[in-house]
């Protein structure tokens, strides 16, 4: 996975617009998708649906003003709380704010983290998070690399996001889901409205629940089974038959007409790892 210098956000802070509460805050910069959340129905319902116990270290990415931070720490009796926030603004403005022993800011890209090295130490953690937007999937994928050190966590992505994540079929389905869906059982949470947060964004967000798996189907050979998905998926308007025919898989016998000339988007997980059982004959 590709990361993203620090230096490169820092490029794009663009003030966004302010309202009159946040006239004695830092500005919000567009460049980092700052869309602070709001609603505090929201960040009850998101610290509601996670167990956290004083033996849980809880995660948050990007702790903007402060919002979610303080009532994580006023909800639940976590171990400790750690937020990774890339704007030295808010790390000052959020670390004066909030004197909590249990809170821990880190001035950094997360996409620039080692969780292992980082995280591994105070393991089982929890994510409670509002996930920049433009961002959203090298997180995940991040959370994925590392999912052994995590238990739960409940996310804030755009709506369209979400249902591209839990997709089965149709439209959004692709590699990403069926990789998302092998290693997490996801949840959909509420739909959250454009208002509930300053600057309100231009789109729908909705809450996603999450929980790793550790007891999957064994895949032979797994690293190139996702190689052979997104070549599957490679144009999602093609049939398999066109996605594949310059590969060597398209050599393999056993391909019924039926099967070449049915699109990707039609294929459920476990389709696809019968053809590649079929295939690793």
């Amino acid at each position: 996975m590709k990361t993203k210098n620090i230096n490169k956000y820092h490029t794009y802070l663009k003030p966004a617009d302010r309202q009159d509460s946040d006239r004695d805050m830092p500005r919000k910069k567009k460049g980092l998708g700052q869309h602070f959340l709001r609603k505090q129905s929201v960040v009850d319902n998101m610290i509601a649906k996670v167990s956290v116990t004083p033996e849980t270290s809880v995660l948050e990415i990007g702790c903007g003003d402060g919002f979610l931070t303080q009532s994580i720490l006023e909800q639940t009796k976590c171990k400790k709380l750690v937020c990774y926030e890339i704007d030295p603004d808010w790390v000052n403005f959020v670390s004066k704010k909030i004197k909590n022993p249990r809170l821990e800011i880190r001035l950094k890209n997360i996409l620039e983290s080692n969780f292992r090295e980082e995280l591994g130490q105070q393991k089982p953690w929890v994510i409670l998070a509002n996930l920049p937007y433009q961002i959203t999937f090298p997180i995940i994928f991040l959370i994925q690399q590392n999912k052994d050190l995590f238990q739960e966590g409940v996310i804030m992505v755009q709506e369209e996001v979400a249902q591209k994540i839990v997709a089965s079929r149709g439209k959004g389905y692709s590699t990403t889901s069926l990789l998302l869906q092998y290693n997490f059982d996801w949840t959909l949470m509420d739909k959250i409205e454009p208002g509930a947060f300053s600057p309100p964004p231009k789109v729908h967000s909705r809450l996603l629940h999450f929980k790793p798996k550790f007891d999957q189907q064994t895949i032979p050979d797994e690293e190139e089974f996702w190689r052979f998905l997104k070549l599957c998926f490679r144009s999602p308007r093609q049939t398999l038959k066109n996605n594949i025919k310059t590969t060597h898989y398209f050599l393999s016998a056993g391909w019924s007409d039926e099967l070449l000339n049915m699109r990707a988007q039609q294929l459920s997980f476990d389709d696809f790892l019968k053809i590649w059982h079929h295939l690793n004959k």
